[in-house]
């Protein structure tokens, strides 16, 4: 397949170095990463080259999976395995234990349900003192960071009504819940962040 018939996103591609930049303060000798919403697998393809040493195995909704797969296929990176079907509303994940997780710009499109499955299955799949990685955009004490993300949700609740940015403060809660700390929140471009937490021994 040609590389301009792969999956792309012109948001994947403008994020991809940010988060790099991030990622390389907390990933140094980590030898596995789950990432789950895998979406067009730009972000897997981009920093599995980035981080040769950790295998890096992408997951999405089974819907999605083939999709996500054209591109991980296409890359052709012993690290960067095909990607595996994934729901977190499933009561068992069925991963392996894994030393970090990431995701990006997968809450916002979640229901509230599913992110809060997201975090009750995080224990089952992350190593102790494993570190989770979400990237996206936040509301904090319920007002958006801009108007242009303000904007952006009226969008996703246009769409689906149960997607929509998160609170901080609702996310904070359900970490903490399953074990999870808050390491650092990091403002990143285009009105973005990314929370970073490790899970409790």
């Amino acid at each position: 397949m040609l590389k301009e018939q792969l999956p792309y996103s012109q948001a994947c591609e403008n994020n991809k170095k940010p988060i790099l930049k991030v990622l390389r303060q907390y990933i140094s000798n980590q030898s596995s990463l789950l990432e789950i919403a895998g979406g067009t697998g730009q972000h897997g393809e981009f920093l599995a080259k980035k981080f040769p040493n950790l295998h890096w195995q992408t997951s999405d909704v089974p819907a999605a999976v083939g999709h996500l797969n054209l591109r991980i296929s296409a890359a052709k990176l012993k690290n960067l395995p095909l990607a595996l079907p994934l729901d977190v509303n499933n009561a068992n994940w069925g991963m392996n234990n894994y030393e970090l997780l990431f995701t990006a710009n997968s809450l916002h499109i979640m229901s509230v349900k599913s992110v809060e499955n997201f975090f009750t299955g995080i224990p089952s799949v992350l190593k102790k003192q494993g570190l989770v990685f979400i990237y996206g955009p936040f509301k904090y004490e319920g007002n958006y960071t801009t108007e242009s993300n303000a904007q952006f949700d009226d969008w996703l609740r246009a769409r689906n009504p149960e997607s929509g940015i998160r609170d901080f403060e609702d996310i904070n809660t359900l970490a903490a819940e399953v074990g999870l700390n808050l390491v650092v929140d990091v403002g990143m471009p285009a009105n973005n962040q990314i929370l970073i937490f490790s899970l409790a021994e």
